[in-house]
């Protein structure tokens, strides 16, 4: 094999992929990614406005997809968007399950459990709910094909006052690494993806304060925050047959923050 064509295999032509949280931020810059690289691509989010918008900047750019507006914590919701996928594009091929919030902040005695649970099952419910009826479908039809599940440089390694986003982002790691293993066997290969601070809508909030941006900026070893397309290369690389050894990996892409 010569260096490059490995490269080469990051072709998604004809597959049918789903991106949750793709109406903004690194599930928009995935989707807009993957649609490039040939797939057709579900657009799952919550917010229209945002959905639709990602939509039609893929469709501008001459590629397929389509808007779905589900909640990827409902079961029935996951159901029609897997539904939705297979009748406008005859398949399911893969997904990005990146869909999640940051949610509050506090130390634990200090952290409601109303929070814990929002967040909890948003980040980590929401991927086993998404990943089990993406997979009942797959498995049912006899698809082989690629899972990406979103967690975090916090699924391998603490931030202060995150009780309940770090047990979210650990618990996807270690649902990703179970499943993968269940379903290595029937040709699906389930990996997780784990951002270090990026520059989304969500994070921009947060770092409007130019001393907490600096003082993020400085906390990865790289020394600049990350930029969505940089998550999305990783995702569509494990959604495409470029990667077909690797199996229960979380992958890390920190700017070197978990290295650190």
């Amino acid at each position: 094999m010569n260096a490059t064509a490995g490269f080469d295999r990051v072709d998604l032509s004809g597959k049918s992929i789903i991106v949750t949280g793709g109406g903004s931020g690194m599930g928009r810059a995935a989707a807009q990614l993957i649609a490039s690289r040939g797939a057709s691509v579900t657009v799952v989010d919550l917010a229209e406005p945002g959905g639709n918008e990602t939509v039609a900047t893929i469709t501008a750019a001459g590629g397929t997809a389509q808007f779905v507006r589900a909640d990827i914590t409902n079961e029935d919701d996951t159901a029609a968007m897997v539904e939705a996928a297979v009748s406008a594009y005859g398949s399911l091929d893969g997904a990005f399950n990146n869909a999640g919030i940051i949610g509050a902040g506090a130390p634990i005695t200090e952290f409601s459990l109303a929070d814990w649970n929002k967040t909890i099952t948003i980040n980590l419910t929401g991927v086993f709910v998404s990943m089990r009826a993406e997979l009942r479908w797959m498995t049912e039809h006899g698809v082989k094909g690629s899972i990406v599940n979103t967690s975090s440089a916090a699924g391998v390694m603490a931030y202060p006052n995150l009780p309940a986003y770090v047990a979210s982002k650990h618990g996807v790691v270690g649902l990703t690494k179970q499943v993968a293993v269940d379903y290595a066997a029937k040709g699906i290969r389930v990996n997780a993806v784990l951002p270090g601070s990026t520059m989304t809508p969500l994070a921009a909030e947060s770092f409007a304060d130019p001393e907490l941006k600096a003082k993020a900026e400085s906390a990865q070893p790289i020394g600049r925050l990350g930029e969505p397309e940089e998550i999305a290369e990783m995702a569509a690389w494990l959604l495409s047959d470029a990667s077909s050894f690797v199996v229960g990996s979380a992958i890390a892409v920190d700017g070197g923050v978990t290295a650190a």
